[in-house]
């Protein structure tokens, strides 16, 4: 790649790198295509600087957990969704809760899940997640039996928009009223 010639350049990169790419990216990932001559905060800056021409129009960029990607505005998506004729997973309310569980309270065990809902965890809901790496095992509890601990992924974070699990909506918001959850 020659030299850039200017922050435009540099800026018009980014938006090809991160147009083109299928996952989010990370500042490690977006600086390779400067060979070491981009220090991150400079990079950061021009994120920003991104972010902020690309408000209003059809598409934005955000920072997930993963890194960072070009997004359809959530506003367009009833739009984007007539082009699959895939309907979105919807889940039932067991599998929701068992989701929210995970979530809000882990590292968890079957066990712990099983405690706070009172019926035994469907094992096939919890494939179901690990499938699309949405919850994964991330150890074994020091018990009898050594039964895994399951945690959310940032695939999980990703794929709501998220982060990091600090913008979860406070559990009380969900306690207190009831609102259905529709993830896609």
């Amino acid at each position: 790649m020659s030299e850039m010639q200017n922050i435009d350049e540099i800026k018009q990169v980014l938006e090809a790198v991160l147009l083109t790419a299928g996952e989010p990216l990370s500042l490690d990932m977006l600086l390779r295509p400067f060979d070491g001559r981009m220090e991150r905060a400079t990079l950061r800056m021009l994120l920003d600087e991104l972010r902020q021409e690309w408000q209003g129009r059809s598409m934005e960029l955000v920072q997930v957990a993963s890194g960072w990607r070009f997004q359809a505005r959530a506003d367009l998506a009833p739009f984007i969704a007539r082009l699959t004729p895939e309907r979105p997973a919807r889940y039932s309310r067991a599998a929701l809760e068992t989701l929210a569980i995970i979530a809000y309270r882990q590292p968890v065990t079957r066990g712990d899940i099983e405690e706070i809902r009172g019926v035994a965890v469907n094992p096939n809901i919890m494939r179901q997640f690990i499938e699309r790496n949405w919850i994964d095992v991330v150890g074994q509890r020091d018990v009898p039996g050594r039964p895994s601990l399951y945690a959310t992924t940032k695939t999980f974070l990703d794929d709501l928009g998220l982060r990091s699990l600090s913008e979860l909506p406070p559990i009380q918001h969900f306690t207190q009223q009831e609102i259905p959850l529709d993830i896609g």
